[in-house]
């Protein structure tokens, strides 16, 4: 019976997704993309006469007709997203419309936007002592309304790392929210197409760091960063490495 395969294909560089993803895609006689965010090197994996369709241009409905045709021929389909497809992926829905249709599918994770910033940055998200939490989340835009409580200004009460998605176009409103719980001295790094070519990173804190993306051309997928991580020269050790610490892999 054939099947769909939701694969996350990473933060760009071709070669950040996985094995499964890769053969997925080679093999698939149907391959769907969403090419305003999936580099083409991915999608030109696909075996010769796939049938490789850019889906940015069509809507939920027309996606699924592909999906349910390739079905009715007995085809596999690769449906290829970016980064991990269950961060902002917009597979709820698409797999809610497989299930009525009774077309079975499985999901391929892949290394999120947040990953491959932080290995640009050579950084750790999480400093013994600074922050063990990571908050994945977004501003309030034109898309899908934010929950309540889920606004900037009560989840910036945690004093997390943040990983702002889909949020640079709105870093007035990011500095004004988080400004009150992080400090006007906070780091904030704005990371540009992480693992892409032309990728690009911007430093500076929640002071300055709308004055400096001003004149530049970043207005989409990119990612912000908030957190006093970023800044940390100094921190402890953690306790995982400690000569002292005894676990079940370590014995007196």
């Amino acid at each position: 019976m054939s099947i769909v395969h939701f694969i996350g294909a990473g933060p760009g560089d071709p070669d950040l997704i996985t094995v499964k993803g890769r053969r997925l895609i080679e093999q698939a006689p149907v391959v769907l993309y969403a090419g305003s965010l999936v580099p083409r090197g991915i999608v030109e994996l696909a075996r010769e006469g796939a049938r490789v369709i850019d889906t940015a241009p069509l809507h939920l409905d027309e996606i699924v007709a592909e999906m349910e045709q390739a079905h009715a021929r007995g085809e596999d389909v690769a449906r290829v997203h970016s980064g991990d497809p269950s961060i902002y992926g917009a597979i709820g829905e698409q797999m809610r419309r497989l299930d009525a249709l009774g077309i079975p599918y499985d999901v391929i994770p892949g290394v999120p936007a947040f990953a491959a910033a932080a290995a640009l940055l050579k950084t750790e998200l999480t400093l013994p002592g600074i922050s063990q939490s990571i908050i994945l989340t977004r501003v309030q835009g034109s898309s899908s309304p934010m929950p309540p409580r889920e606004d900037l200004a009560t989840l910036g009460q945690a004093g997390a790392t943040l990983a702002l998605h889909l949020s640079v176009k709105s870093i007035a409103k990011v500095v004004a929210e988080l400004t009150p719980h992080y400090g006007a001295d906070c780091p904030v790094i704005v990371i540009y197409r992480a693992s892409w070519p032309d990728e690009a990173v911007i430093r500076g804190r929640l002071d300055d760091i709308a004055r400096k993306l001003d004149g530049t051309d970043i207005a989409r997928t990119a990612l912000i960063f908030v957190g006093r991580v970023f800044g940390a020269a100094q921190f402890n050790d953690s306790q995982l490495y400690n000569a002292t610490h005894q676990h079940l892999y370590r014995h007196e």
